[in-house]
């Protein structure tokens, strides 16, 4: 494999991923696109995918690790690497002779990344589930939708990346920084319970003021508000709308030719319902980019929904090139971006088990 220098912040991190689904192959592939060597451990070889995007930039070894050659193949990788990341069901890596006992154990400095939805432990932890599982026992799924439907499933998003992945990567670099300093490794038990409410700080603020109530699109930031939502244009396209601020406000109700003394009561709810049906009116009397239009350089807070394919060529997407094919699959750039230790351009997914010849010479087998 040519993979070149290696570039990015992550630069000589190595990185070991337990092949899986979900929040752990996405917070892998956010590894490698910041630098770090990601070697990924799949169960069997297979054909190159460049539509499998979260394994951009990883190596790729199969292993059996029923077999005592590649369980022992596992251990000598984990035992040379940084990190390892996996995000099976609680007990399975240890079933497996690969739990954080022994992996310590060899290789005091690891850090140990775990990924579940339920956590470690508690009633639900052995049992299955997913993203829409995980948000609906925090109180967040109830918060989302139309008032008086059901709570939509907001793609999988705030479970299992916002309160996986991400805090998967938290856990996983402050341990690193904190290894800094201790020479130790340790185990991050990151749950996406545990994520997704901890995302919900400000309106936890909020319920807490009695600024919010329990109750769908009745609140600031729910739909609830005429000026914090999308609208339905002319040509039946939408427009997303977020004029929270008064300043901003006052742009929008210029811009739009609404009525100037809306300002003045933008906090009131009691007026927000006709408001809705105001502004319906008022935001179907033209096409979205013609509104997009009216909006451009405004501090009104109004921007276009654009669609999967029109998203790579909003001018503001495709001036920072945030959507990029690579190896013919459109797809995100590496993010954030750093000044100084820029990532690489991403390179397609290696095929399953393409590097398991010199992943296994660089730990002395054969």
């Amino acid at each position: 494999m040519d993979e070149g220098k290696a570039a990015g912040p992550l630069a000589g991190l190595r990185v070991i991923e337990m092949e899986g689904l979900g929040p752990c192959p996405l917070a892998g592939q956010f590894l490698a696109d910041l630098g770090a060597e990601v070697t990924l451990i799949v169960r069997k070889a297979g054909p190159a995918d460049p539509t499998d995007i979260v394994n951009r930039g990883k190596r790729s070894a199969a292993l059996d690790l029923k077999s005592e050659r590649g369980l022992e193949a596992a251990k000598r990788l984990i035992a040379r690497a940084d990190v390892v990341i996996e995000g099976f069901r609680p007990g399975v890596m240890e079933r497996l002779g690969l739990g954080p006992e022994p992996m310590l154990a060899a290789n005091p400095g690891l850090v140990y990344g775990r990924m579940t939805g339920w956590g470690q432990d508690g009633p639900l932890s052995p049992t299955a589930g997913h993203d829409i599982n995980y948000l609906g026992i925090t109180g967040v799924l109830n918060a989302i939708g139309r008032r008086g439907e059901t709570p939509p499933p907001p793609l999988n998003i705030g479970a299992d990346y916002a309160g996986g992945t991400m805090f998967l990567l938290l856990g996983v670099l402050s341990a690193l920084y904190e290894r800094g300093r201790s020479g130790r490794g340790q185990v991050v038990d990151a749950a996406m319970i545990d994520g997704a409410t901890a995302l919900m700080s400000l309106f936890h603020s909020f319920l807490a003021r009695g600024w919010w109530r329990n109750e769908r699109e009745a609140n600031l930031l729910d739909g609830g508000a005429p000026f914090y939502r999308t609208y339905r244009c002319r040509d039946g396209k939408f427009l997303s709308v977020g004029a929270l601020e008064p300043q901003f406000h006052a742009a929008l109700l210029r811009i739009a030719g609404l009525p100037e003394e809306h300002g003045e009561t933008q906090e009131e709810r009691a007026e927000w319902p006709a408001r809705h049906a105001l502004y319906e009116e008022v935001f179907a009397t033209r096409t979205r980019d013609e509104w997009a239009a009216a909006f451009a350089g405004s501090d009104a807070c109004v921007a276009p929904v654009m669609d999967w394919e029109e998203a790579p060529t909003h001018p503001q997407m495709a001036a920072r090139g945030v959507l990029a094919p690579v190896g013919g699959v459109m797809q995100a750039a590496p993010a954030p971006r750093f000044a100084r230790t820029p990532a690489a351009p991403p390179r397609p997914p290696r095929a399953p088990g393409a590097d398991t010849e010199a992943v296994l010479r660089e730990v002395g087998l054969a």
